[in-house]
């Protein structure tokens, strides 16, 4: 006997949509002046952005830079502005769940502004960890642990007072590896200061430097060779570019690492090739986002280039998505240098972040795992918050943060 049945009836739910997006810029004040060889730091400046979604759910991300301009061509202002005027018009109204083809549409939108896109991708992984209840860590592929080693940059110049304060992180057990900032003063110089603090530290703490490309090939040759007599394990971008990276490669008894010359899978695809480094240091802003970051990681590990998890001084915002990212490597043989928050003499979460035991606990919450103390957020903004594009207010419905 035949027997006709009926269509099912369906229900189209429609995906949330971006409604709007926030930026303001805080100026935080830091622990002591932080030297590097292109700039000398005495605060940091933060740009946070948030976007809101359709459902109700906000997510929340961060750019932020290294001296200004002086490090790179984005800067706390010009990003504000950029996602304020350029960004906004793009992903207002687009799906919010649907993160990489959102990115890919603001990709042939806006040429460049890495750090201003990784700071809005992290916003709407942060939505939609929040929608899914899921952390960061697991929509980039999965954590692999829960807790990252940190090291802590020592940079004030003054060798007595680095010392110092390499002891009290030792005594904290908050840090037991140590970057030093060398390149703006002569080289010898340079050698006696790190040779003067890794015989302070001697086997309790792990001694490696950062240059940021101030030196020049001959001048690298020679403090490379003094740095590994003095037990130096790992010197960062020592000089500009590929190619002479690749020179130096291999000629002295300690690691060399790409950082400024790493500005996405682009260019780690020909750092690999050229092998012009042991170890890659991982920057989410410089990337272009957590996503690049991770195919930055996937070149290294292709190539048997070790990683280092690194920063750009972020404060809690983008320290914590690069840990979710991080925490998602299969290997990660250097360690971090996620120690962004404790440079700063604010807290701006409602519950800080845990390090201890030299190590930084990746938060297990949804989305980000974090929460923003919106009256210390309002206390440092600069002007207060923009807001920038929305759809009419009966598209946005009452919700939840």
């Amino acid at each position: 006997m035949n027997q006709s049945f009926a269509p099912l009836a369906t229900t189209s739910i429609a995906a949330p949509v971006v409604t709007r997006i926030d930026t303001v810029i805080l100026d935080l004040p830091t622990i002591r002046p932080h030297k590097l060889s292109v700039a000398t730091m005495t605060g940091q400046v933060l740009t946070l952005v948030r976007i809101q979604c359709s459902d109700g759910i906000t997510g929340i991300g961060e750019c932020t830079t290294i001296g200004g301009l002086a490090y790179g061509g984005e800067s706390p202002e010009s990003m504000k502005t950029n996602i304020d005027t350029w960004f906004a018009p793009v992903m207002i109204g687009q799906d919010a769940t649907r993160v990489q083809a959102l990115m890919a549409r603001l990709g042939k939108m806006v040429r460049d502004n890495r750090f201003a896109k990784s700071a809005v991708e992290t916003a709407l992984l942060d939505a939609q960890g929040k929608r899914l209840g899921l952390p960061v860590s697991e929509l980039l592929g999965g954590r692999r642990r829960d807790r990252l080693p940190v090291a802590w940059t020592l940079a004030s110049g003054d060798t007595a007072r680095d010392i110092a304060e390499a002891e009290e992180m030792l005594a904290l057990r908050r840090h037991r590896i140590f970057k030093l900032k060398i390149g703006a003063r002569a080289l010898r110089d340079d050698i006696a200061h790190v040779a003067a603090i890794k015989t302070a530290l001697g086997e309790r703490g792990a001694v490696r430097v950062d240059v940021n490309m101030a030196w020049s090939e001959t001048e690298a040759e020679r403090g490379m060779a003094a740095l590994a007599d003095a037990g130096c394990e790992l010197v960062e971008q020592p000089v500009p570019g590929a190619a002479a990276l690749s020179r130096l490669m291999r000629r002295f008894g300690v690691a060399l690492m790409a950082d400024e010359s790493l500005t996405g899978p682009e260019s780690a695809f020909d750092l690999a090739r050229l092998q012009g480094a042991d170890v890659f240091a991982v920057k989410l802003e410089q990337s272009g986002g957590a996503f690049n970051a991770l195919r930055v990681a996937a070149i290294a590990d292709a190539a048997g280039i070790g990683l280092y998890g690194g920063t750009m001084l972020e404060g809690a915002v983008g320290t914590v998505v690069s840990a979710h990212a991080f925490a998602t490597f299969a290997n990660l043989q250097w360690g971090t240098e996620l120690f962004g928050p404790l440079l700063l003499t604010e807290e701006i979460l409602a519950e800080p972040l845990d390090y201890s035991d030299f190590e930084l606990a990746v938060p297990a919450g949804p989305g980000l795992g974090i929460a923003l103390d919106e009256d210390r957020v309002a206390f440092f903004a600069r002007d207060g918050i923009r807001r920038t594009i929305s759809l009419p207010p009966a598209s946005h419905p009452a919700g939840r943060n």
